[in-house]
């Protein structure tokens, strides 16, 4: 037997997953041609998320279906929800195994160019006008991501800190209520507005926002690197690196599933 690549699906990864995946009936009178299996097209859609290729160059013999079929299957599984729940999953399984901490947390934002354009696309302010995107991500204290997002390369990093706040999900993994805000949030000079601190603590996080007009060296970068660490991560994926979809939802799509990658690589580490 063949040694696995990477990006094919393991299986503690693919018993987790398969239960979420929608059930689609076969079709009793005009059949049609007989459905590919969708452990073999989730391994398309990883080909695409870590080598950056384009669907139409999917190559044929790796057995995964046609790049056509991988597009659609990612399309439909993001509608009903399985990367989100996957995700969230994942995030309770670390809190059970008390991998993670949610005593503090880090935000930051990630221009990437946007090559074709599309929703949620704008004139990026460091690359020189060209159309962009921006990755907006919330990490706990090690470093895992709780909750990303996706803006135009024009919207300023202070305007989603309150929308990546909320689209935290409730972790479960550990008996009582759910967890869900962080202690504390640490950020740097651009999330630096007296009225988005006033919001976070009405929420029962404490805001550490470095000041604008004071010297560097605040001393929040020891508690902040994780999330470069995350955006590190998940731009190791060649298709986060650079958007090419123009449609918002199927990068939307990749960008949990990135998320969802990386909490399951840590899990795995965590059990060794």
């Amino acid at each position: 037997m063949g040694q696995r690549r990477p990006w094919e699906v393991e299986d503690g990864l693919w018993e987790r997953i398969a239960p979420l995946l929608p059930v689609t009936e076969r079709r009793i009178r005009y059949p049609g041609r007989k459905r590919l299996e969708e452990r073999r097209v989730l391994n398309g859609i990883l080909f695409v998320l870590y080598t950056g290729v384009p669907w139409e160059f999917l190559p044929q013999e790796l057995g995964y279906g046609s790049g056509s079929t991988c597009w659609r299957r990612l399309r439909d599984w993001h509608r009903a929800g399985v990367w989100q729940a996957l995700h969230e999953l994942l995030l309770a399984e670390l809190r059970a195994a008390r991998q993670l901490d949610f005593s503090r947390a880090a935000v930051d934002g990630s221009h990437l160019r946007a090559m074709k354009g599309g929703a949620k696309t704008g004139p990026s302010p460091v690359d020189r006008g060209r159309s962009g995107s921006k990755h907006h991500v919330i990490v706990e204290a090690h470093g895992i991501p709780l909750a990303a997002t996706l803006t135009g390369g024009n919207r300023h990093d202070a305007t989603q800190l309150l929308p990546l706040v909320q689209a935290v999900p409730p972790v479960r993994g550990k008996r009582g209520r759910p967890r869900r805000r962080p202690t504390a949030l640490y950020a740097d000079r651009g999330y630096d507005y007296d009225s988005y601190r006033r919001e976070l603590r009405g929420l029962g996080i404490r805001p550490v926002i470095a000041r604008r007009g004071t010297e560097h060296g605040s001393g929040l970068g020891v508690h902040r690197w994780v999330v470069e660490a995350a955006f590190a991560l998940l731009h190791w994926f060649r298709r986060l690196r650079t958007r090419w979809e123009i449609r918002d939802d199927l990068h939307e799509a990749f960008l949990t599933l990135g998320c969802a990658i990386i909490c399951w690589r840590r899990l795995k580490t965590s059990a060794c």
